[in-house]
């Protein structure tokens, strides 16, 4: 039988010339769908296998293929959420038409309604999968070269102990507790308000952001300071599971209205909750923590990602460059005398 029944999508099968029998599934639940799908395939096996054809491909198989085998990265959901807002301008077209000039104006739409960068997570992710598609499915001759737009450098965006304080005084009380656990221990705004008490030990003064939920994917421990366990010493009792709460219940996002208006009370401009991480490791840098400390403690995977913060440590290789000094005051003196 070419077509048969699993559940309500119905399944084709079909041996190819080679004699390779292969069973894939129609994703229809209509049977004469099925049909046209069953023999398209066969068709086209022999065609690949008879005349060295490349097999005709849709963006949407290609697409479909793609989240299929990776499903278990970390990134799968805004990969499914990215496919969903592709499948407009790309749906029903093979990849043969997928164009570097067909992607770029693609990209124009979303880079007038959202960063550079947003922008260039579209273009990665359209880049990657006509690549599979060429290099490991042999589905295309050869993937367009796509290019990323520049994007501005990382910006580096921090406050004062001063208006830190002001900002504090501003805030409603639950999102005054979760800020200044970020600003003592540097976390991003997901590991805050998501924070479990399986993750805190406050006995011996540590919590631990587990890999799967950690941007780097690794473990992050952190040495809790004493501003990070009055904080949590605080939040003892307010529920079972999650440490910070609102009105009894758990929340899962901190950039909300009242942020803002807190911000705009306080007189602070341009200011993301995600720049609290930023002046936690520059506080930390102004007072001479080394770089590669606060790389460990901030959980970044590389160096070159502390390396924005250089700039604020003190200069305390200031007596090393003085040996210069030393040498042309000494070069200069000799030349004087002959």
């Amino acid at each position: 039988m070419s077509i048969y029944k699993r559940g309500n999508k119905w399944w084709v099968r079909y041996t190819t010339p080679g004699g390779k029998l292969v069973r894939q599934s129609a994703q229809t639940e209509d049977k004469q769908a099925a049909r046209e799908y069953h023999d398209k395939l066969k068709a086209e096996s022999w065609r690949v296998t008879k005349l060295g054809q490349k097999p005709t491909r849709t963006w949407d198989e290609a697409a479909y293929r793609w989240l299929q085998e990776t499903h278990d990265k970390k990134s799968h959901i805004g990969d499914v959420y990215m496919v969903a807002w592709l499948q407009p301008y790309l749906s029903k077209k093979i990849l043969q038409e997928v164009t570097r000039d067909v992607v770029m104006q693609i990209a124009e739409v979303k880079r007038k309604e959202a960063s550079p960068s947003r922008a260039n997570r579209f273009l990665a992710l359209i880049r990657a999968i006509l690549r599979r598609a060429e290099r490991e499915w042999e589905w295309l001759e050869k993937a367009p070269a796509i290019r990323m737009y520049k994007e501005p450098k990382r910006r580096v965006r921090w406050l004062t102990p001063e208006q830190a304080s002001v900002l504090l005084r501003e805030l409603p009380e639950h999102q005054r507790e979760t800020v200044m656990f970020a600003l003592a221990t540097g976390l991003r705004q997901a590991n805050v308000v998501k924070l479990e008490w399986f993750q805190v030990d406050l006995e011996r003064s540590t919590a631990w952001i587990p890999g799967d939920k950690a941007k780097g994917g690794n473990d992050i421990h952190i040495s809790l300071n004493d501003t990070a366990i009055a904080v949590l010493t605080r939040q003892l009792g307010k529920h079972p599971t999650r440490v910070f709460t609102y009105d009894g219940k758990p929340f899962n996002r901190a950039y909300t209205v009242a942020w803002q208006k807190a911000l705009k009370r306080a007189g602070i401009d341009n200011f993301r909750w995600h720049d609290l991480r930023h002046t936690w490791a520059s506080w930390l840098a102004q007072k001479g923590v080394p770089l590669s400390d606060i790389q460990e403690m901030g959980g970044w995977e590389t160096y070159s990602m502390v390396k924005r913060y250089a700039h604020l440590l003190p200069a305390h290789l200031a007596h090393r460059a003085r040996v210069i000094d030393g040498l042309i005051y000494t070069d200069l003196a000799q030349s004087l005398k002959t």
